[in-house]
């Protein structure tokens, strides 16, 4: 029952991937004579701390959280991470358990709607609001470029179950926006690969637990929806990519980094299968899930690692 499920879910994501994803507003420009927007002006969030803050997208008042390091300076662009929570999640339960805030990045925790039943999810997960979350991302790189002093060609995405689903929806869909991907533990439903088939080639990163009770390793459904198996998914990226190989370096007893070789130039991908992990972020600092954590390597350390060699 299991292989029909995979086998289903890597068909809908294919046919997910060709169709053409709905028409979405011209973005405004981050930059006024080359020098981004909001550098050079006094920050309206407290730095070394994180607040809450929101805007209107779409019709609807949304939130997100943004942490400014310690070290942030008006007059010196910031990489940025935006960090999409799970299904139930607002923000502050990823900012706990990531360790994100450490990094020298302006970290912000956007904030999903309530999907049918009354949990918060993003677009492309089962029974997930109706509103447009891309357009939310792009409204709030918007706002993030006119009020902070951030670099426009350092800003990356990462999430973990159902916002890394949503992450490797973006990497389809604001790749021009974005630098780079990192997912953990993802719920990559059917239509988290709407817009692949024109988009062009990224950085990606995943981590995934073989043990995950969630969103199973070899495929499986959730919420009545199919989703692939982990390898199916990552050789769908590995042909996106045009990566032509892959060789495989053991981390410790339990971790296996996967790297592809001769992919498009300035898309590299990159693989750790946790064995024996469970739905959670590697290296967590607070508890992220069911299931096992190692700490034989940190999600958050290399993602940034990643994220800064590209």
């Amino acid at each position: 029952m299991r292989t029909t499920l995979a086998v289903l879910a890597v068909l809908l994501l294919v046919t997910a991937c060709g169709s053409t994803p709905p028409p979405s507003q011209p973005l405004r420009s981050a930059t006024a004579g080359g020098v981004p927007a909001g550098c050079g002006r006094a920050p309206g969030v407290p730095v070394g701390a994180t607040s809450t803050q929101s805007l209107s997208s779409g019709g609807y008042q949304r939130s997100y959280l943004v942490h400014l390091p310690a070290g942030y300076q008006q007059g010196r662009p910031a990489p940025v991470v935006l960090v999409f929570h799970g299904r139930k999640g607002t923000g502050d339960d990823i900012e706990k358990y990531s360790g994100i805030d450490g990094l020298d990045a302006v970290a912000v925790y956007p904030r999903g709607l309530p999907a049918s039943d009354g949990e918060t999810a993003w677009q492309g997960a089962p029974g997930a609001s109706p509103t447009d979350d891309v357009r939310f991302v792009a409204d709030l790189l918007d706002r993030l470029a006119q009020t902070l002093c951030l670099d426009p060609a350092r800003v990356y995405a990462t999430g973990k179950s159902e916002g890394a689903g949503f992450t490797a929806l973006l990497a389809c869909r604001l790749p021009d926006r974005i630098a780079a991907f990192a997912t953990v533990s993802g719920a990559f439903y059917p239509a988290t690969g709407q817009g692949c088939g024109g988009s062009p080639p990224v950085p990606l990163l995943d981590l995934h637990g073989t043990a995950d009770p969630v969103i199973h390793y070899a495929g499986g459904a959730s919420h009545r929806l199919a989703y692939p198996a982990m390898p199916d998914w990552l050789r769908g990226w590995a042909g996106h990519n045009h990566c032509a190989g892959s060789g495989d370096t053991a981390i410790g007893t339990d971790v296996t980094r996967t790297t592809w070789t001769g992919c498009a130039p300035g898309s590299t991908l990159v693989h750790y299968r946790i064995a024996g992990g469970g739905h959670t972020w590697p290296g967590a600092t607070a508890p992220s899930g069911p299931g096992g954590v190692t700490h034989t390597v940190s999600a958050t350390a290399v993602m940034w690692s990643f994220f800064t060699s590209l």
